[in-house]
């Protein structure tokens, strides 16, 4: 065998050709599975099988049959192709290759060669067609026992590579040792890998067309070393689940008509240990949990968890979209922490990155020697804002892989929902470019088309494959139809934030109340446009960081004015319709702005002034879980009526929250003066009972109201409605009442 290769002379039955070995040896072979492994094979007129195997560096190898003797295999290429003839032996074979080495040492595996694909023709049609809705088992590191042997089946999508090997800590990083088959023209590459151990490490070494080495980690792997390693590692979970009640609940869930208020933390600054370490996943669990029961929220909302190179870019500059970070433990440490948290009542929603990845040279960035995952036209492909690469929508894999990746939070972890990051920057081909710096759509507009199809592929597929899962959308512009299903022309989202309503609030509550009476209408505008979509009224992380101090500092006057706006602000929050989320640290009232570097200081929480705020929004929260006025209705516009917007003077809202013939009132007093008779009109008479008073002693108030838990409604018409309460306004204060029945 090896004259005639060396030779050039007609190879026999079943050898291969000799620019197959070249290109193998060289390592320059797509398809090695097309020389090595176990082959029909023909030799002095006897039928039986070829079998090869490769190593650099070995001097000798064997072939071990199973239940057989060792047959010798015959050196056929100097640089480490070896080969034997077993006569009567018809593929598949079960065998196992022993190779020895100058030192003495030798090293036996099975052979990967000799295992069928483990992508069947299902799977590489959806991938090619871009609709392999559980691409995370198909493509990645799928622990698999194959033909009785317990091993690793490795796929990844590099269409334009020349070549891609296997390399990891099970073969020394080699990338002449376990080069993957290319499998059609579906891109995909494919190697199952007797005995690598869960927890090995590995990447992809791609040869590019231009003959340049690329070594990657795995797009779609499910778990990384801890940074500043960049790793994939092989993972299999082990986790049992025991949230079947929730889950079976969350099938039947219609969130925009269920009470939402969600708690957004940044898991390693929210709590540290007391030498300053960060906690694990398991850790966070039960204190998390308790916290946010305690407080009265329904959700957690967990800044980006998805791997991420850079602390400092707290989780949005993604490089593993599969795997949770390792920073806080492995997989099935996230398992628990979900786990754990929808066993105590409470949901998981996680911010997710779709908009944009980062440069960093081991992940996404020109994949396979292309702009594969990103669009090729520099225009399209990246972000002048933050450095950062954006996807190629208009490439089905590409769109594929995002639509796939939000399936697999929701299905493999229980996540609840998805927080959709920088929805804005994707909707708009000149988002933050200057004229020229931008290529138009087909029909010479702005709008990104391909973005659109991608988001309403995402909330069609999540609708189908996950229900009562709800999409969040960060949008700050006009588009219409953010939250109006594809079919009707929108993009599909349950959620849209309310950035306007965050803004203008923030810049109103952050005025002297002094000046509050000529800007009334910053808290007003918002209901003109309210149920043009279903909104989610956020004080995120963006609100306490760059310079733009706490929500604690941005309030005006004294400490006790500050907090006693802060108590006002949120009840305004809670009480007016959409749904609500808060950042972290918002019940400690801290002075100073978040910081990814450091735990939340938690010895605010000891303080009598910040204890009181606490207690307020642990209220807040049990009330408006409690009424459903506060939240069944937020789609209806009979949800909502205003009572009295326009007493600018005193700087005085008041307005009715409805839920068919129930009602609650509420009365915001936004100026340090306190009004002993203020009259408002109700729809009913009877007895009101207050259910909330942001002003009471227990939170930190003067307690103007003490005494006024119950008020007569009088038979006097006022503000258009046929009845009306005689109340005591405290100062800087809100109150919620209801009526004792009905």
């Amino acid at each position: 065998m090896k004259r005639r290769v060396q030779d050039g002379a007609p190879p026999r039955t079943g050898d291969p050709y000799p620019d197959d070995v070249a290109r193998l040896v060289d390592g320059l072979h797509a398809d090695p599975h097309r020389v090595l492994g176990a082959h029909g094979a023909a030799q002095d007129g006897v039928e039986g099988c070829a079998v090869r195997a490769f190593h650099p560096d070995a001097r000798s190898a064997e072939c071990l049959l199973d239940g057989g003797a060792a047959t010798p295999m015959t050196r056929v290429d100097a640089r480490g192709l070896f080969a034997c003839f077993l006569p009567g032996r018809r593929p598949p074979l079960r065998y196992r290759v022993r190779f020895h080495f100058p030192d003495g040492a030798s090293w036996e595996r099975d052979d990967p060669y000799r295992f069928l694909p483990t992508l069947g023709e299902l799977d590489l049609h959806l991938i090619a067609e871009g609709t392999h809705r559980r691409l995370w088992e198909a493509l990645g590191a799928r622990p698999l026992r194959v033909d009785g042997v317990d091993g690793v089946s490795f796929a990844v999508w590099a269409p334009n590579a020349r070549r891609v090997s296997l390399v990891g800590d099970f073969c020394r990083w080699d990338g002449r040792l376990l080069p993957m088959r290319c499998l059609g023209g579906s891109g995909v590459f494919e190697l199952f890998v007797p005995g690598v151990p869960t927890g090995a490490h590995y990447k992809y070494e791609i040869l590019t067309r231009e003959g340049a080495l690329r070594l990657k980690a795995d797009p779609v792997g499910r778990f990384m070393e801890e940074p500043p390693g960049t790793a994939s590692r092989v993972f299999a979970s082990r986790y049992a689940w025991g949230d079947d009640d929730w889950m079976r609940a969350r099938r039947r869930r219609d969130l925009a008509r269920e009470p939402l208020s969600i708690y957004e933390l940044h898991l390693g600054s929210w709590q540290r240990g007391e030498d300053g370490r960060r906690l694990g996943y398991r850790e966070l669990a039960p204190r998390v949990a308790q916290h946010a029961r305690a407080l009265g929220f329904t959700h957690v909302e967990l800044l980006p968890v998805a791997e991420h190179p850079f602390d400092g870019s707290w989780g949005y500059q993604v490089t593993g979209y599969y795997a949770p970070t390792a920073r806080y433990g492995t997989p099935d440490d996230f398992r628990f922490f979900v786990d754990h948290l929808h066993q105590q009542g409470l949901g998981v929603i996680l911010d997710w990155v779709p908009a944009h990845f980062p440069r960093d040279d081991f992940a996404l960035r020109r994949f396979d020697g292309t702009a594969l995952y990103e669009h090729e036209d520099p225009r399209r492909a990246e972000h002048p804002d933050w450095g950062t690469l954006i996807f190629d929508y208009g490439r089905r894999e590409v769109r594929n892989f995002l639509v796939a990746n939000a399936l697999y939070w929701l299905d493999e972890f229980h996540v609840d929902g998805l927080r959709v990051d920088a929805v804005a920057s994707m909707l708009y081909l000149d988002y933050s470019r200057r004229p020229g710096d931008w290529t138009p759509n087909r029909y010479g507009g702005r709008e990104n088309l391909d973005a659109v199809q991608f988001l309403r592929a995402l909330s069609t597929a999540v609708a189908e494959e996950q229900p009562g899962c709800v999409l969040a959308a960060e949008e700050s512009t006009e588009w219409p139809g953010v939250t109006r299903a594809p079919s009707e022309g929108g993009l599909g989202f349950g959620f849209k934030w309310n950035m306007g309503w965050m803004h203008d609030t923030l810049r109103y509550f952050a005025r002297d109340p002094v000046h509050r009476r000529w800007h009334q209408d910053e808290l007003t505008f918002a209901m003109l446009y309210e149920h043009s979509e279903r909104f989610l009224m956020p004080l995120s992380h963006d609100e306490v960081v760059h310079g733009k101090g706490s929500l604690y500092a941005r309030m005006p006057g004294d400490p006790w004015q500050r907090l006693a706006n802060l108590r006002a602000l949120l009840a305004y929050q809670w009480t007016r319709p959409g749904k609500q989320l808060v950042f972290m640290g918002t019940e400690l009232a801290p002075p100073d702005e978040w910081s990814h570097e450091r735990s939340l200081d938690w010895r605010l929480a000891e303080d009598p002034l910040r204890a009181g705020l606490a207690r307020c929004l642990a209220d807040l929260g049990a009330l408006y879980r409690d009424e459903p006025c506060l939240w069944r209705s937020d789609p209806d516009v009979d949800g909502f009526r205003w009572i009295d917007c326009s007493d600018s003077d005193h700087s005085i809202l008041a307005y009715l929250r409805r839920d068919g013939s129930r009602h609650v009132a509420v009365v915001l007093n936004l100026t340090p003066s306190a009004h002993p008779e203020y009259r408002i009109g109700v729809p009913s008479g009877g007895r009101y009972r207050t259910r909330l008073d942001t002003d009471d002693a227990r939170y930190g108030g003067f307690g103007f109201a003490a005494g006024q838990e119950v008020v007569s409604a009088d038979a006097l018409p006022w503000h258009g409605l046929p009845c009306s309460l005689r109340l005591r306004l405290p100062p800087l204060a809100a109150l919620v009442l209801a009526p004792e029945s009905g």
